[in-house]
């Protein structure tokens, strides 16, 4: 079992930058961690759980980002969440399944969100319909 750790990950800009995610909570078996920014509003957060389910065993990765702009009211500056972006994945694993098999979906999937697989790459990233 995974202790709830901190974790980095690349962005897509030109010059990737790495964010870091460190440890905020953990409750009913779901782990949180969140990229600081100084301000907890607005911060950048992902949530990790595994459970089981009868037969199966379901997982779960969740991430928010959320956009924040500086508003000024009467003379004071506070953050503003103005939208945010959130990705929802979740595998099921019957509990039969090989380590090799799991192995095998997340490599499969964690390749078809590279940015040269277009037919993912322009649904999610450039927001097209499939034709």
């Amino acid at each position: 079992m995974p202790e709830l750790q901190s974790i980095a990950i690349d962005d897509r800009e030109t010059t990737p930058v790495t964010h870091t995610f460190t440890p905020r909570s953990k409750d009913n078996g779901i782990g949180v961690c969140g990229e600081s920014s100084g301000v907890p509003l607005g911060e950048n957060t992902l949530s990790i759980s595994m459970r089981r389910a009868g037969t199966k065993y379901k997982g779960r990765l969740r991430m928010a980002m959320p956009v924040v702009v500086t508003q000024t009211i009467d003379s004071v500056d506070s953050p503003l969440v103005t939208r945010t972006a959130y990705a929802d994945l979740q595998v099921t694993f019957d509990q039969s399944s090989s380590t090799q098999e799991r192995d095998n979906l997340i490599g499969l999937l964690a390749d078809a969100l590279g940015s040269s697989k277009t037919l993912v790459n322009g649904c999610l990233v450039d927001l097209e319909g499939v034709y």
